[in-house]
């Protein structure tokens, strides 16, 4: 029987779905492992090559833990909101609903030919009603909770209404927008709107204004992550920095409990520290810095309270509500020109771009330990959303003030008694090298700091600064609340209406809150987002339903908000959902939650570092706050896959001609390199005739070739359609089968690695599973297997693989598992193996890398159930004792010749047989020995003079 890859995949994937081979249900008679992906956005390109990597190692994974004996969930679904669909939407009027679905379709299609153990009876997509009902119902659970920094969690809104009742804000400790101070009597004494803005300040979902990245041609909100060098990702358009009314998630509150929940996770040490440095913990203190004439005075925030000796000048963000309070009428036009200038500028531009840039505001601040005047800049390496948006500038310690300072000409001040202030002196990281008698000490005026460490002269200052009331000790962070607006149609509506000016939830019983139909996916021509063209979208509070906006009254009819929810609102917290997808009485059951508990392995692309993972895990611990979610860290051992980049390859053009010539061939002409079909060129040979009908200019080209044929040239790249290098995975399945894409994805290198894809090493996978066949059947098709007792050499040939692959796969290491099994199946093609004891094991250690043929063979071996339902088999150690040691017989250190001898031989032994071999007569001769050395297991080396 040949091994026939088409017939075998097509029927083993056809089976898996008749049998519902992949479906899990809860067993508390298992243990549970919970295997995910981060899901997909379904766009029209479909899948390349790079795309399936990380879901083959889950896979692997998944398959393996299953083979333990572990009740195992490996879910899929689709991330199905977002702009690229709105966008074709757009240009094409076709609805994104529309294109999303066909997406999707073909999303399922390409990846059920990769055969994924996935439960697609657990599907989810984010754009369907039942699944954003549970989106809806989170943010209205944070609209209605605040955080208490006391209790260190979420609490109902309605115990901080009792509590402003009763006492007013005294004593309050909880997460805020600004410090406000009312008494009990004052809370009552306001109007309905009037306690609904208070409320504002303290609800984990709020309005609130801040600055966005506002995109007019898109008519929308854009995330950092969706601009690249000031201009929209998609479609390229200018992107300026906006002051906006936006929905707000209160993350902040929640930056000490994300920072100490990475200590409970296996995640790489790499991807803790970004996320550390994102939140970004400061212990440290506000100081209250007063306006030179003028009551006006502002706060600042600092580390090193003990250097406020050493400011110099002070610097706002152009942001600040304080610049046109502080600008003065002579520097008023400079200001404004520069403002337009940074609203231009995104902050991850402002934070990586070290060019200097700034304005004089014309005002002078006082220095509360100096007493002295210093002036007030503007700049935007200063931001508004971290800190307080203002700063006190210590050139000294500090490179981007010491680079402002130096660009300006403003004064740099040593803090030690002595340092050398200039350029050669100055350290990025530690400031100014002071080459003052006493460095490790700050000789500073009134506050007796003389003789103080760093350290010890920080906590003075604090002190100082608590006792005269110059500000307080606090610990800041650079984490700020998420954005959570979207002017844009295609996305999870706010179950939301206006009444006052104010927001207001409908009843949690009416959820879902479907997305309703539009005349137009553009804003509207009064700048509206595209919900503003719906014609029914109000809410009637007595009917409780959706109503035509023509009988809005302000009394018991009113607008529903028309901004939708952003992309990671779908995918903060999915993978609860997929442990009860069906559930319309809850977002997860809590017997069912109870048995998943959190996922054991994600696995997805470091890109979602400090979005999706910072925003899951606050979504997470939020709902663990409301008794939902059993744990508070949702991902427990996270592995990054790497990417796979293209394999580009050129043909070279001869110039103002239509011939091209050969790539060892092309320094001997004048010649253009072109980009490539890769689909037409096989290990970096060209397909003369395909290359002519790829396209019509080409119709009429000649070649220059070498021993007749075109050799490509090649270069990796990133994977992009202009580079002509993305290779669709159905090509390799149709070509090769499913079976050798998946070892060979494995193959190219590290999962957690990026590396170039290279069809011209595939050929090696698939004869290799070729050979694995062969060790069933034999040339004519004969099976060939018996039930013979094994051999000592073929035990340990399979052991060793077992005990290999079983380490490879608990590290993620599968490249080295395909080298194992290459080695295993050729020591046993060379004992012409074919006893079921040993390929019985070794079809269930090969099963999760290549499911299709091992099914197969599985079932031609006679059983009667799927391979996924066998046991994985444990390496004995008794078959990998070694019999016998290859010694390497060396002389003066230069490897001679080799010996084997029994492994229990002794050195003696082996140093007198080394010595009698007549091999060792011609390195010694004419000489005398004067030691040899035995390594036990490994080398005899002789010294010879």
């Amino acid at each position: 029987m040949e091994y026939n890859f088409r017939e075998i995949e097509k029927k083993w994937q056809q089976r898996w779905v008749e049998e519902k081979t992949y479906q899990v249900k809860e067993d508390e008679t298992k243990q549970k492992y919970y295997v995910l992906n981060m899901f997909p956005y379904p766009s029209g390109a479909g899948l390349h090559v790079g795309h399936p990597l990380g879901y083959i190692a889950s896979d692997i994974y998944a398959r393996y833990k299953r083979l333990q004996g572990f009740n195992v969930l490996n879910p899929m679904g689709y991330d199905a909101y977002g702009l690229p669909a709105e966008q074709y939407a757009i240009q094409t009027g076709q609805h994104p609903a529309i294109t999303t679905i066909n997406n999707i379709d073909r999303y399922r299609e390409q990846l059920d030919k990769i055969g994924f153990c996935f439960d697609w009876s657990r599907e989810i997509r984010t754009c369907e009603p039942e699944y954003y009902h549970w989106t809806q119902w989170a943010f209205q659970k944070m609209f209605n909770s605040y955080y208490c920094n006391d209790e260190k969690q979420a609490r109902p809104i309605e115990e901080l209404i009792q509590a402003f009742e009763q006492i007013g804000t005294n004593g309050m400790n909880v997460a805020c927008g600004e410090e406000l101070s009312f008494t009990a009597e004052e809370w009552k004494a306001k109007s309905e709107k009037e306690k609904q803005e208070i409320l504002m300040n303290y609800r984990i979902a709020y309005l609130g204004e801040t600055m966005v990245n506002w995109c007019a041609q898109l008519g929308t909100v854009l995330a950092n992550d969706e601009v690249i060098d000031g201009v929209s990702e998609r479609g390229g358009f200018p992107v300026v920095q906006k002051k906006m009314r936006q929905w707000c998630l209160r993350v902040s509150a929640y930056s000490q409990r994300l920072l100490d929940g990475l200590d409970t996770i296996d995640w790489t040490d790499s991807l803790k520290e970004t996320q550390r440095n994102w939140i970004g913990r400061s212990e440290g203190a506000e100081v209250q810095f007063k306006v030179k004439d003028s009551d006006l005075e502002f706060t600042i925030f600092t580390t090193r309270a003990d250097t406020m000796f050493g400011v110099t000048f002070m610097v706002l963000a152009p942001e600040s509500e304080l610049v046109a309070q502080l600008t003065a009428p002579e520097q008023k036009d400079e200001v404004n020109a520069y403002l337009e200038r940074t609203k231009k500028r995104t902050e991850r531009d402002r934070i990586t771009d070290r060019s200097v840039t700034g304005v004089f505001s014309g005002s002078y601040a006082i220095n509360p330990f100096t007493g002295e005047a210093v002036p007030i800049w503007i700049s935007d390496y200063v931001l508004a959303g971290y800190g307080t948006g203002a700063i006190m500038a210590v050139p000294a310690h500090d490179s981007r003030d010491y680079a402002f300072a130096k660009h300006f000409g403003l004064e740099i001040r040593p803090l030690v008694e002595g340092c050398d202030v200039s350029e050669e002196s100055f350290d990025a990281k530690e400031g100014i090298v002071c080459n003052s008698p006493r460095p490790d000490v700050t000789p500073y005026c009134d506050l007796t700091l003389n003789g103080l460490t760093i350290k010890e002269a920080i906590e003075k200052t604090k002190n100082y600064v608590k006792e005269h009331n110059l500000g307080r000790v606090k610990v800041n962070y650079r984490l700020r609340d998420a954005i959570f607006s979207r002017q844009r149609y295609w996305g999870e509506p706010f179950p939301v209406y206006y009444k006052d000016g104010m927001p207001y939830m409908i009843d949690e019983s009416c959820l879902p809150l479907e997305l309703p139909e539009v005349a137009k996916f553009l804003p509207t021509e009064t700048g509206e987002p595209p919900l503003g063209h719906a014609t029914k979208w109000a809410w009637d509070i007595v009917n409780k339903c959706v109503v035509e906006n023509e009988k809005i009254d302000n009394v018991t009819v009113f607008p529903l908000e028309l901004n939708t929810m952003p992309g990671f609102a779908g995918s903060s917290a999915y993978y609860l959902r997929y442990m009860d997808p069906h559930n319309n009485k809850a977002l997860v059951d809590k017997k069912i939650d109870e048995y998943w508990k959190s996922v054991d392995l994600y696995v997805g692309g470091t890109e979602h570092a400090t979005g999706h993972l910072i925003y899951s895990r606050f979504w997470n611990k939020f709902l663990h706050d409301v008794g939902v979610s059993i744990v508070e860290e949702p991902f427990q051992k996270l592995v990054n896959q790497g990417m796979i980049q293209g394999r580009s390859n050129f043909v070279y053009r001869i110039k103002d001609s239509n011939k091209f010539v050969s790539l060892n061939l092309k320094n001997q002409y004048d010649t253009t390199p072109l980009h490539v079909d890769v689909n037409i060129v096989s290990n970096d040979i060209l397909d003369l005739e395909a290359f002519k009908a790829w396209r019509p200019e080409f119709a009429s080209a000649e070649f220059i070739l070498e021993d007749g044929k075109y050799i490509c040239g090649w270069a990796v790249e990133k994977m992009s359609k202009s580079m002509f290098n993305v290779v669709n995975p159905d090509m390799i399945v149709e070509k090769y089968g499913a079976d050798t894409l998946r070892m060979y994805e494995m193959f190219l290198g590290p999962v957690e690695q990026s590396k170039p894809w290279d069809t011209n090493g595939i050929d090696g996978v698939y004869r290799f599973i070729k050979k694995f066949w062969s060790l069933f059947y034999d040339r004519n098709g004969n099976y060939t297997v018996t039930d013979e007792p094994a051999t000592k050499e073929e035990l340990k040939s399979l052991h060793k693989l077992i005990k290999k692959v079983t380490g490879d796969i608990e590290q993620f290491s599968y490249n080295t598992s395909v080298s194992a099994f290459m080695i295993c199946v050729n020591e046993l093609f060379s004992l012409k193996c074919s006893k079921k004891e040993i390929l019985n094991e070794l079809v269930i250690t090969l099963a999760p890398f290549a499911p299709h043929v091992c099914e197969e063979l599985w079932d031609t071996l006679g059983h009667s159930t799927s391979v996924c339902d066998a046991r994985w088999p444990a390496y004995n150690e008794e078959y990998l004792v070694e019999d016998t040691i290859n010694y390497t017989i060396s002389f003066n250190g230069k490897a001679r010749f080799n010996m084997e001898f029994p492994a229990d031989e002794t050195s003696e032994t082996i140093q007198s047989t080394v010595l009698a071999d007549e091999r060792s007569a011609k390195w010694i001769e004419g000489k005398s020995v004067a030691k040899v050395i035995v390594v036990p297991k490994k080398i005899v080396n002789i010294v010879v003079k």
